[in-house]
C-alpha cells in the first residue's frame, strides 16, 4: 500500500480560519502559577516522589522555574495512572543513539543539549534561528497526561511538560501557503551513534511533519518535560514534538528545525517503507501493520507473567477531539 504524495482535502480545507482563532485555553507569556490557576481546566501538579537511584534531570537553570511554574491542564489530561518514570526514561525508540529499547538511555547520557537553537522557516513572515530559550519563554507551561501508542503495539501514559505548538507557529505568522508542517531533528553522528551504525535503517536526519490543521490542533504538545523533570535525552530532549492521536513515530524527538511548507514533506519512515508507515499514522486497530496486528497493545509496565493486553482506541482514544479533521478521507488509504 503505497502513500500518495498529494492530500485528498481540497487546499482550502485544509487550514480553516477557525483553527488559527480557535480560542486560547491557557494565557500566553504568563509564566507564573497564579495566573494559571485562574484558567479553567487548571490544577496543581503533584510532587512526584522519584526513586533515589533514578536519574535526575533538572535541565538548564532558565528552564527550572518554567517547570516549577507549571499546572496540570486537566482539559487535555488523561485520568489513568501514568507509567512508572523508570518505564519511561528506560523504554524508548530513538535509533539516533541504537535500536534496542535501553540504547538510548544507556548512549545518550553525554548528549549536550544546552545551548539549542531551533530553526523556523519556510512559509511563515519571521524566520530565523533562536535559542530555544528564547523560543519558549513566552509561553507558560503545563503538564498534560497522555496515552502513547507505539506502532510496535507497546503504549504507555505520561505525564508531559510542555505547551501547544499552534500558539508556538502563531508567532511566526505562517502564511497561506502553509499547509504542511516539517520537522527535522539534529544530525550529529559524534554525539548520536545510531546515525553512525552500519545497522542503521533510515536517511539521517530525521524528519517528521503533519498537516497544518493538525499541528494547530490544541492537543498537539511542544514537550521539554516529564514528571516534572526536563526531557531526559532519550525521551527527545530538549525539545519534542507530543501528538497523542498518531502512532509515537510521529512525536519527533530532539527538534532543531521547524519549516512550514505548501506541499506533504517526505518523511523519514514514510520514504523508508511506505507500505508500513503511512504520512497520517493515525492510531487506527481496524488497520493492522503487514507484519502484526493493530488491534491490542501491550499498555507498559507489563511482564511475561502479566503482560497487561488491552483493546487499542481509535485515535487512541482522542476520537471525540479529533476525528473530525479527517472528515470524508478513507483511512484504510490515508493511514
Amino acid at each position: 500500500m503505497l502513500i500518495k504524495r498529494r492530500s485528498p482535502i481540497k487546499s482550502s480545507e485544509i487550514t480553516p480560519e477557525s483553527v488559527y482563532v480557535n480560542r486560547r485555553r491557557f494565557l500566553q507569556g504568563l509564566a507564573g502559577t497564579t495566573a494559571l490557576a485562574l484558567t479553567e481546566g487548571a490544577s496543581a501538579i503533584p510532587a512526584y516522589s522519584l526513586d533515589k537511584d533514578q536519574p535526575q534531570y533538572p535541565g538548564p537553570d532558565w528552564l527550572q522555574g518554567a517547570l516549577r511554574d507549571s499546572v496540570r491542564n486537566e482539559a487535555f489530561s488523561s485520568d489513568e495512572k501514568p507509567a512508572p518514570y523508570g518505564n519511561i526514561i528506560t523504554h524508548n525508540n530513538f535509533y539516533e543513539f541504537g535500536l534496542g529499547k535501553q540504547d538510548p538511555s544507556r548512549k545518550a547520557q553525554g548528549f549536550k543539549t544546552d545551548p539549542w537553537k531551533v530553526e523556523i522557516a519556510g512559509e511563515v513572515n519571521k524566520p530565523g534561528v533562536y535559542n530555544l530559550e528564547d523560543l519558549l519563554r513566552p509561553h507558560a507551561l503545563e503538564e498534560r497526561i497522555y496515552r502513547l501508542r507505539c506502532v510496535e503495539a507497546w503504549s504507555m501514559v505520561i505525564p508531559w511538560m510542555g505547551f501547544p505548538l499552534g500558539d508556538l507557529l502563531k508567532r511566526f505568522e505562517p502564511t497561506s501557503k502553509a499547509k504542511y508542517v516539517e520537522f527535522t531533528t539534529l544530525q550529529d553522528p559524534e554525539q548520536m551513534p545510531g546515525q553512525r551504525s552500519f545497522f542503521s535503517t533510515l536517511a539521517w536526519p530525521y524528519v517528521e511533519g503533519l498537516r497544518m490543521d493538525e499541528a494547530m490542533h490544541p492537543l498537539t504538545l511542544l514537550a521539554v518535560g516529564l514528571y516534572g523533570n526536563a526531557l531526559p535525552p532519550q525521551n527527545g530532549a530538549p525539545f519534542r514534538l507530543v501528538v497523542p492521536w498518531k502512532y509515537g513515530f510521529k512525536s519527533i524527538k530532539s527538534i532543531v528545525k521547524i519549516r512550514l511548507v505548501e506541499d506533504m514533506p517526505g518523511t523519514s519512515w514514510n520514504r523508508t517503507a511506505s507500505g508500513e508507515y503511512g504520512f497520517y499514522a493515525n492510531v487506527n486497530p481496524a488497520v493492522d501493520h503487514p507484519r502484526w496486528s493493530q488491534a491490542t497493545e501491550r499498555r507498559l509496565p507489563s511482564s511475561l507473567f502479566s503482560p497487561n493486553i488491552i483493546d487499542t482506541q481509535p485515535f487512541n482514544g482522542y476520537a471525540d477531539e479529533v476525528a473530525g479533521l479527517y472528515s470524508g478521507m478513507d483511512l484504510q488509504q490515508w493511514f
